[in-house]
C-alpha cells in the first residue's frame, strides 16, 4: 500500500468538503481529498438544484457536482479515491488508514456527510437494486412508462417525485402524516401533476418480491388497515443518517451520531 503525506486531509468528497480543500489551498496549504464514492456527494443526485447562488433558473446536481470537482482539479488539489477505515491520533498529526493505501496529516477535516435512511421493514434489503432504490436520478430511467413510488414528505421525497413523474406513468407520494414538510413551492408543483398522487396517512409495512419488487404492503396510521399497492419501483427519501459509527472513541459524537462542533 501507498503512503501519502499532505499538511491537510479532507475526508469527503462532496461540495463542503471540496470546498473545505479549496479555502486550505487558497492558504497555501498542501491540500488533498478522500472519497470512496464519486465526487459531489448528494449534490450530485438532486435533479435540480434552485437555491445555489449564481445560478439562475436552477443548475443539475450532477453539473452543479462536476464544477465544484473541476474547480478543485484547477486548484490543483490531489484526489484519492478510497474508503478510510480507520482514524488514528499520532504525536505530531493524524493518520488515515483506506482500503488502498495510508495517509498522514497534521490536520483532517471531517466531510462526510450522510447516506440514506432505510425503512427498516421486511423485504427492503433483500429487494435492494431490485426494485427499490435511493436515488431517482440515479435509477429513475428504469422505470420509463412505468408506475412507482415515493416515500417521504420532505424535499427531497418530493423532489424525486417530480422528478419521476416526468419519467414514469403513474407516481405515488407515500407520507405517514396528512401534510407534507416540503417547501411550499415544490408542493405547489407536486398538486399540480396530473400523474402524481399522494396517499395520506400511509407507511410502508412490507417490501413483496422475489427476484424483483411486486408490491408494497401499506400500513394506515390512523386505522391500521393494511392494502397493497402494485408497483414496478419504490423510492424511499426518509432523509440520512450520518456514516460515523468508525468515528466512536476517536472524536466525541453527538446523540444522533454526529461530529460534535464548537457552537458559532
Amino acid at each position: 500500500m501507498s503512503e501519502q503525506f499532505h499538511q491537510v486531509l479532507v475526508i469527503g468528497g462532496g461540495v463542503a468538503g471540496c470546498t473545505s480543500a479549496l479555502y486550505g489551498k487558497r492558504y497555501g496549504l498542501d491540500a488533498a481529498l478522500v472519497e470512496r464514492g464519486a465526487p459531489g456527494g448528494q449534490t450530485a443526485t438532486a435533479s435540480l438544484v434552485e437555491n445555489y447562488p449564481g445560478f439562475p433558473g436552477g443548475i443539475s446536481g450532477l453539473e452543479l457536482a462536476q464544477r465544484v470537482h473541476q474547480q478543485t482539479e484547477e486548484a490543483g488539489i490531489v484526489f484519492y479515491n478510497d474508503a478510510v477505515e480507520k482514524l488514528e491520533r499520532e504525536s505530531h498529526g493524524w493518520r488515515l488508514q483506506g482500503e488502498r493505501g495510508t495517509y498522514r496529516a497534521p490536520a483532517v477535516i471531517l466531510a462526510l456527510g450522510a447516506a440514506p435512511r432505510r425503512l427498516g421493514v421486511p423485504g427492503e434489503a433483500k429487494l435492494l437494486g431490485r426494485g427499490v432504490s435511493f436515488c431517482a436520478t440515479c435509477d429513475g430511467f428504469f422505470y420509463r412508462g412505468k408506475t412507482v413510488a415515493v416515500v417521504g414528505g420532505g424535499n427531497s421525497a418530493v423532489d424525486e417525485a417530480l422528478y419521476l413523474s416526468d419519467i414514469a406513468e403513474k407516481v405515488y407520494l407515500i407520507h405517514r402524516r396528512h401534510e407534507l414538510r416540503a417547501e411550499a413551492y415544490l408542493q405547489e408543483r407536486v398538486f399540480a401533476r396530473a400523474n402524481l398522487e399522494i396517499i395520506w396517512d400511509a407507511v410502508v409495512a412490507e417490501v413483496v418480491g422475489e427476484v424483483e419488487l411486486g408490491h408494497v404492503l401499506l400500513e394506515n396510521v390512523r386505522t391500521e388497515e393494511r392494502t397493497a399497492l402494485q408497483v414496478d419501483g419504490l423510492f424511499v427519501a426518509i432523509g440520512h443518517a450520518p456514516q460515523t459509527a468508525w468515528l466512536e472513541g476517536v472524536t466525541e459524537l453527538t446523540e444522533g451520531g454526529f461530529v460534535a462542533t464548537d457552537c458559532l
